[in-house]
């Protein structure tokens, strides 16, 4: 394709993001704009990632609206290459199977899983904001003897993959917000809409919290604040985009501490024009507070926990924690003992399969029931264990 044609199609991907679609309708608008700029077997994998753990919380594709037990082990239990979070730490945020194979993709497991549907050439990039947060992963894949991915069509995966990660965003915090696990969850994001007035029309249950969290340095207390009539506007008028190409999107120091973050999306098939602004902490608490309800981790090794669920290395997290190799050993010795497993790996595999995998599942139910998928991870009693 031109370059005018793939300028085109990225915009149409900017727009997308910009509207407020659920991430069920998200996903498919954008595959049908990524099927003609970049070729491929059946639909694209969509999957969001918890940015705090780069574990996965939701699976969408046409064709598989079950994922497989055996390539959640194969991504969570098993020694391979090219798995999502690694393509999501990497530089570049993107790579093919027979990239990081040398050309030869049959030394991987996951190869011959792909095969088995089909799929021999896998390309991953990851679904990353400009700031840095990942928020998803998208899968496309070639069956034998198909064309190579091509260096302008990972150009434009690549180009693109923001405004997926801002779509992909705002679908899961305004789900939770309308949807939530539970509605008493101090965590719920807060969604307000708003016309393009300024006027409130509706909030959820609980957004007052959230509006008194934000500043507003002697403004007209029965109005919105500022910030949130300002995001609004923003998403109202596309043009107006911030510094980072964002159109409606701002981190904000809250009265109590912390940070906060406040999206709009321009919200369709609606009788008046207007915005939903959703209102959500910027930390991930979430993570934090299952780390320390399930297995009583400290502050600290809930931090040095939450960089091995990402993958990183011991020498990575030491020089990110400001600590030595020495004790990071020591704090991953205490963090397997109240765990109960012997090996990264493992620690990997059991909050995943106990936390995370029940998630997947419940997306894939909301999925046919029509109803909002959620990005956070939801704890049971784990069905999986890693292996011993």
């Amino acid at each position: 394709m031109g370059v005018d044609a793939q300028q085109r199609a990225a915009g149409r991907i900017t727009d997308l993001a910009d509207r407020g679609l659920d991430l069920g309708s998200f996903w498919q608008a954008c595959a049908e704009v990524v099927a003609v700029e970049v070729p491929h077997l059946a639909s694209p994998c969509w999957y969001t990632l918890d940015p705090a753990s780069l574990l996965i919380t939701s699976h969408v594709q046409a064709e598989l609206p079950e994922l497989p037990a055996e390539w959640l082990e194969q991504e969570y239990l098993d020694d391979d290459v090219h798995k999502l979070a690694d393509v999501a730490r990497s530089a570049a945020g993107i790579s093919t199977l027979h990239e990081v194979t040398g050309g030869d993709p049959r030394v991987s497991r996951r190869w011959h899983e792909n095969m088995r549907y089909g799929g021999d050439q896998e390309l991953i990039a990851a679904l990353r904001l400009p700031s840095g947060a990942v928020w998803g992963a998208v899968g496309l894949y070639r069956e034998p003897g198909a064309p190579r991915f091509t260096d302008g069509e990972l150009a434009f995966v690549r180009r693109v993959s923001a405004d997926l990660a801002r779509g992909a965003r705002r679908a899961l915090l305004y789900g939770h917000a309308v949807d939530p696990d539970e509605p008493a969850d101090p965590l719920v994001p807060g969604l307000v809409v708003i016309d393009r007035h300024g006027q409130v029309l509706s909030m959820t249950p609980g957004t007052e919290r959230w509006l008194a969290e934000l500043p507003r340095a002697g403004e007209d207390p029965s109005r919105p604040p500022v910030t949130v009539r300002t995001v609004a506007a923003r998403s109202l008028a596309p043009e107006g985009r911030t510094v980072d190409g964002d159109t409606a999107s701002v981190r904000v120091r809250a009265a109590s501490g912390g940070w906060l973050t406040v999206d709009g999306a321009c919200l369709e098939g609606t009788d008046r024009r207007c915005a939903a602004v959703i209102i959500a902490p910027a930390h991930p608490a979430r993570v934090a507070s299952l780390l320390v309800a399930t297995y009583d981790l400290t502050e600290r090794e809930q931090e040095v926990a939450r960089h091995v669920l990402r993958g990183a290395p011991t020498t990575e997290i030491a020089r990110t924690l400001g600590i030595t190799a020495y004790t990071v050993q020591e704090h991953l010795k205490r963090i397997f003992t109240k765990t109960g497993v012997r090996t990264r790996r493992d620690l990997v595999a059991t909050v995943f399969f106990g936390h995370y995998e029940p998630r997947v599942r419940d997306n894939e139910q909301r999925t046919v029931q029509s109803r909002p998928q959620l990005g956070y991870p939801r704890s049971r009693v784990p069905r999986h264990g890693p292996r011993s």
